[in-house]
């Protein structure tokens, strides 16, 4: 195709997004666009959201109608440059690179914060990402000072890193399971810096996760409390699931995600197997919907009538895409087009009215706490606009 006629067809694009994009006080439904159409609303929407240096976007309130900001240190900020990254890796439209960086800028003082777990969620979902698209030694620098930043949280008597540091009077030293998804910072800041102790903390916790954290069954606890001078398990318990005993839908998600990604930079067959079997667990649980988008806990006794989680579905989406790469089984994929086509739907997309830099309905962030229940989360966004590009390299 020549540059005139692309430059046509890109006038013509932004003039239908242009037109179909409504103002404050239009109530149109989304039913007479083309779903096409409303994704690209969508996206536009994350596209001219007001930068904002002490208030990235977390979630949308639909009663109030309010977004919910949150500081650079919160566990989630990372995810909306990352989501600016995906969306000019899907569109090659430029203004989502500049977005993205502008917003990135505002990341970069948390590669000094040592009292949290969450430098992947943090740094590598904005500066890692921004990698993906071009070479950037600043943003190598970033990420190999947040690596040796998140290793003092490594005690060698447990094997792991620290997760959280509230409720330290009943948690000598917790894991959550999530803590598996920043174990990329580490591996990347090995390949970027050739310093080998990133990748042997990333294995070192990886393995004692292995085996403190999985049941018989391939489903996860949430929780494990550790001594943290003999490094024995003291106890399992949630934090954010239904029970302590019960499978919550994202942390099955942390685990099949985590360990396909370990598997990616150690060839360890043992975390080969730990995805299989905790996907297996997954899949072929009796009350996975239909649709593939699971309720927030699988052992929530209210279900059929439980809330649904679409973040803990785009994270398993996106693993699976990756976990094809490794085993060849085609539930994986099949299950991974389900989702993704049943979340591009009205059911799944939010409405062309709603002005909120959110793509999906649905997530369900702390239901313990009454917490982001049935709601636009970022995070879901940013599963499922990397599921898209790894559905599109698999095309």
């Amino acid at each position: 195709m020549n540059r005139v006629s692309y430059a046509i067809l890109s006038i013509g694009f932004f003039l239908l997004v242009g037109a179909c994009k409504p103002n404050g006080n239009d109530t149109k439904s989304s039913a007479s666009i083309s779903i096409d159409s409303l994704l690209q609303i969508r996206y536009t929407n994350l596209l001219e959201y007001p930068i904002d240096s002490v208030g990235f976007p977390r979630n949308y309130n639909l009663k109030t109608s309010k977004v919910r900001k949150v500081p650079s240190k919160d566990w989630t900020s990372g995810f909306f440059p990352g989501n600016l990254w995906h969306l000019y890796q899907l569109t090659q439209n430029n203004e989502y690179k500049e977005k993205a960086k502008a917003w990135t800028v505002f990341m970069e003082k948390e590669k000094f914060n040592g009292g949290t777990h969450d430098m992947g969620f943090k740094v590598y979902s904005s500066f890692g990402e921004g990698l993906k698209v071009e070479p950037n030694s600043h943003y190598e620098q970033v990420i190999v000072k947040a690596a040796n930043t998140l290793s003092t949280r490594f005690n060698e008597n447990v094997g792991s890193l620290r997760s959280w540091d509230f409720n330290k009077d009943i948690w000598e030293f917790p894991v959550i399971i999530d803590n598996m998804m920043n174990l990329e910072l580490l591996f990347e800041a090995t390949k970027i810096s050739g310093d080998s102790s990133y990748h042997k903390i990333a294995v070192s916790h990886a393995n004692t996760s292995l085996k403190n954290h999985f049941r018989d069954d391939g489903s996860s606890y949430h929780v494990v409390v550790y001594d943290s001078i003999t490094g024995k398990s003291k106890d399992k318990v949630t934090h954010q699931g239904f029970n302590a005993a019960s499978a919550w839908a994202r942390g099955q998600a942390w685990g099949i995600y985590g360990y396909t990604m370990c598997y990616r930079y150690t060839k360890d067959a043992k975390y080969l197997e730990r995805a299989k079997a905790s996907a297996t667990f997954y899949l072929d649980h009796p009350l996975l919907r239909e649709d593939g988008i699971p309720y927030w806990d699988f052992n929530d006794p209210s279900i059929p009538d439980a809330v649904r989680d679409v973040s803990a579905a785009t994270v398993i989406a996106s693993a699976f895409y990756e976990l094809t790469n490794y085993d060849n089984d085609p539930k994986y994929v099949a299950y991974a087009d389900k989702v993704l086509k049943n979340l591009q739907t009205e059911e799944y997309i939010l409405e062309a009215s709603v002005d909120a830099p959110f793509i999906l309905k649905h997530s369900t962030g702390n239901w313990p706490k009454n917490d982001e229940i049935d709601e636009p989360i970022v995070y879901g966004d940013y599963y499922f606009l990397e599921a898209l590009l790894r559905q599109k390299i698999k095309n």
